[in-house]
Order: C-alpha cells, then sequence, then structure tokens
C-alpha cells in the first residue's frame, strides 16, 4: 500500500491555488470540479463538497494536524511570508528548537497549519545484526 495524497478543504479555491503556488511553489496538476491535485501531493478539495460528502461541520484551526514543509533558507521564506498579499496569521513566529531545527508555523488562509522548519539530517541507524545458521 501506499500513500497518494493529502486531502484539505478551502473555501476559496483560487485564492488557496495561489497561496500554495506563490508561497511554496506548487503547481496545479488536475483540477476537475471542486478537487485540484497540486504537485507534491496535496489535494484542495471545495469545503461545501466534502461537508455534503461527510455530513459534518469543517472545524478550521482545530489543530490536529499540520502541513509540514522543509526549506534550507528559512529566512528568506519568513520574509515571502512578510510580503504576502494577504495577511498570515501566525501560531508562532521563527523560533529554533533545542535540537537546531528552525520552525515557523501559521495558517492558509482556511485554517489548516502549517509548519516550515529547516531539513534535518535523517537517523543513521546500527545495520542490522547478520542472522548465522548454525552448521
Amino acid at each position: 500500500m501506499k500513500l497518494k495524497n493529502i486531502l484539505i478543504t478551502v473555501n476559496d479555491m483560487e485564492t488557496s491555488i495561489a497561496f500554495y503556488r506563490e508561497l511554496f511553489g506548487l503547481e496545479v496538476i488536475l483540477n476537475q470540479d471542486g478537487n485540484v491535485i497540486l504537485t507534491e501531493g496535496l489535494v484542495l478539495q471545495d469545503a461545501k463538497i466534502w461537508k455534503a460528502f461527510l455530513d459534518k461541520e469543517i472545524l478550521p484551526k482545530n489543530n490536529s494536524c499540520e502541513l509540514y514543509f522543509e526549506e534550507k533558507n528559512i529566512e528568506e521564506f519568513v520574509k515571502k511570508l512578510e510580503n504576502y498579499k494577504e495577511p498570515i496569521e501566525y501560531v508562532n513566529q521563527l523560533m529554533t528548537h533545542s535540537w537546531g531545527q528552525q520552525v515557523i508555523r501559521f495558517y492558509d488562509p482556511n485554517g489548516n497549519l502549517i509548519e516550515v522548519g529547516t531539513p534535518m539530517e535523517p537517523l543513521t541507524l546500527p545495520p542490522a545484526p547478520v542472522a548465522h545458521q548454525d552448521d
């Protein structure tokens, strides 16, 4: 099995497409009846469709999940946020965790939580022990 996409709901598709294109460089792969697939596997779905499908309320800013992006030049990204045409609602300004990673968190125009952090080095695991057969 393979995870293919992450879907988030949006109230204004054009505003959301512009937000993800201008700030993150994502491009539209498919635009079909209130469903838009962007590069990197992000799917935007019109909130009305999602609400009708689930028959439940959509809760913006519920802080139960986040989209996570990595950016080597985070200071330039912060400048891009500060100069974005629409106001950005920050959860936290640029900060540095105790392990050295810099991160910033904010909401997209629809209340979806986003974190952008500097890349972390992957953990290097020791090699697995080699099984020996008893002869």
